[in-house]
């Protein structure tokens, strides 16, 4: 689950990360009265306006800016409150920005040279190890610095048996080039930032940029949070942080029905039970010429109302010209999930997409039978082969 920055900040603060005071606003007139309550508790005379958005490049894209009086924050809160905001990572549609963070301006007045780093921990799926990923190329995109610079990206792996350890932190800020108290303070800050990745059960913490102030602190300027989303019945409090405006319609309705569900941008919808087998069926989606228009996994309990709410769906995306099921008979029965797509269809009225139905494995026979003798407009299929051949069919 991902979560906005200021959410992302309010998990690091509580793990004594240092981050900058702010406060999110929904109007102009709330950012202005947070810049006021921020000077009132900070003495700032400087303040970063942010839009609070599911993306990154919020600053290339006019989401991030730096207010010196209150007017300019009133200025730039009108501007970014309302807009569509478009960054390499939203695509070309955008997304509309709803909220702001007002934020304690760290760049102090009259510094010469501020230092900004890179700092993400995320689990090495290879090594089954925590990794600490950290750069002197803060600010950047980290994937431009692994392209052209790659000996300025470190690594430092954690047993999970004995946890980050002091000589570790330590190296991370000798290579960071750091001395004095801001080493102190960079070791502390990577202490607290790991307990906080932990604590809260993430699957990525990313900090673009960690930043020095001239007089030697350490601030977390940005948050990216993911959380591991089979890890939130242990954090309720995180769960309700979940924005719905920032996720897809369909993937939040597919939520509600505990399938799991990406929308892509083909042409053919697809609907099957288990992760590998809904990466293979994409497989042969695209060998037969056309392309998937979603990746949905229904479980091994497919049954009428998980078929009826994956079928509606499908067929909310426009795009849709095909349905492929492909379920594999293991933990449920072909026969239950044929009658299922049955009971769906007719639940559901005139499909007005052509369905191909490849069933395999317990009692596929007979769910085959039972599919060929509704009379309905559903092709069944039994090999991948056969599905694949279908599929092109219905589509020329």
């Amino acid at each position: 689950m991902n979560i906005h920055e200021y959410q992302g900040k309010s998990i690091l603060a509580k793990y004594k990360v240092q981050v900058p005071v702010g406060k999110v606003a929904f109007s102009v007139e709330e950012a202005v009265e947070a810049a006021k309550e921020i000077t009132a508790q900070t003495g700032t005379d400087t303040w970063a306006v942010k839009a609070q958005i599911h993306a990154g490049g919020r600053g290339k894209g006019g989401g991030v800016k730096i207010a010196k009086s209150y007017e300019d924050v009133k200025k730039y809160a009108g501007d970014i409150l309302g807009m569509t905001l478009v960054t390499h990572q939203t695509g070309p549609e955008g997304k509309l920005v709803q909220k702001i963070l007002v934020e304690q301006g760290i760049y102090y007045p009259g510094e010469s040279r501020v230092e900004e780093y890179y700092m993400s921990i995320l689990l090495n799926r290879a090594s089954g190890k925590n990794i600490i990923m950290y750069s002197t190329e803060g600010g950047m995109d980290i994937e431009t610095v692994a392209e052209k610079t790659p000996e300025l990206i470190f690594k430092e792996e954690i047993d999970p048996g004995i946890g980050l350890q002091a000589f570790q932190t330590r190296k991370i800020a000798f290579n960071l080039k750091l001395s004095g108290t801001a080493f102190k303070e960079m070791t502390k800050f990577v202490s607290a930032l790991y307990k906080a990745y932990l604590a809260s059960d993430a699957s990525l913490f990313e900090i673009n940029p960690v930043v020095k102030t001239s007089d030697n602190r350490i601030f977390a300027a940005d948050s990216k949070v993911n959380i591991d989303d089979n890890a939130l019945y242990r954090h309720p409090e995180i769960e309700e942080m979940r924005d719905l405006n920032e996720e897809d319609a369909s993937e939040v309705e597919a939520s509600k029905y505990h399938l799991n569900f990406i929308k892509l941008d083909g042409n053919v919808g697809c609907m099957v039970n288990g992760a590998g087998l809904a990466m293979a069926t994409m497989d042969i989606i695209k060998l037969s010429g056309g392309d998937p228009a979603n990746f949905l996994d229904v479980g091994g309990t497919a049954n009428a109302e998980t078929v009826e709410a994956g079928f509606r769906i499908i067929m909310k995306d426009p795009n849709v010209q095909a349905i492929l099921i492909n379920i594999f008979g293991g933990i449920v029965r072909c026969d239950r999930v044929a009658q299922g797509v049955v009971d769906a269809y007719k639940a559901i009225g005139d499909i007005p997409i052509p369905v191909i139905v490849r069933l395999q494995g317990t009692n596929a026979e007979g769910g085959k039978k039972l599919i060929d003798e509704s009379g309905l407009k559903v092709h069944s299929a039994i090999t991948l082969q056969e599905a694949a051949e279908k599929v092109k069919a219905v589509m020329n």
